[in-house]
């Protein structure tokens, strides 16, 4: 029992010096037979993690002898790699959405954070891809600190032209 806990902690500890090192060694196993990520280091470790402890788990709860415990540990490390392997292809593959560019801001809203004057810039704060941003902000009248305004245009990749939203 002691060799699959052994295994089982070992493949925690593969698992977490592949975050810590994130990428060390990936690249060891590419171009074999088309497996791309099959051999990752998440892969292998939850493999090697759940043949210990499952094998652990049926030779402690169950008269079965070695062979039987590493059989069912090497069937659910099988599963634990595959389901490992599907989910980092899934996730690689999601590029479903584009990276969000200061053009995207035009017909959004935010607030004022400095006074806008009507000759000169203030700021505001808007949301780009969900993260707070403060710009540059030039109007065709004053906007007091605090007003809800509505981009009209980005005049550049720092300022952006707005006006109040009427309510």
């Amino acid at each position: 029992m002691v060799w699959f806990l052994g295994l089982g902690i070992g493949g925690l500890l593969l698992l977490v010096l592949s975050l810590v090192f994130d990428g060390f060694l990936e690249g060891l196993f590419d171009g074999l037979a088309g497996l791309d990520g099959l051999l990752s280091l998440p892969v292998v470790a939850g493999f090697v993690s759940a043949l210990g402890f499952t094998g652990a788990l049926v030779l402690g709860t169950s008269g079965a002898g070695a062979g039987a415990a590493s059989g069912a540990g090497v069937l659910a490390g099988v599963g634990v790699g595959w389901v490992t392997w599907r989910f980092s292809r899934a996730l690689l593959r999601d590029t479903n959405a584009p990276a969000p560019r200061g053009t995207d801001l035009a017909g959004s809203s935010g607030s004022v954070v400095t006074a806008v004057p009507a000759d000169g810039y203030g700021e505001v704060l808007l949301y780009l891809g969900g993260q707070p941003v403060k710009y540059a902000a030039r109007a065709d009248r004053p906007v007091p600190r605090g007003t809800e305004v509505w981009v009209e245009s980005v005049l550049s990749a720092t300022s952006v032209l707005v006006r109040p939203v009427d309510r």
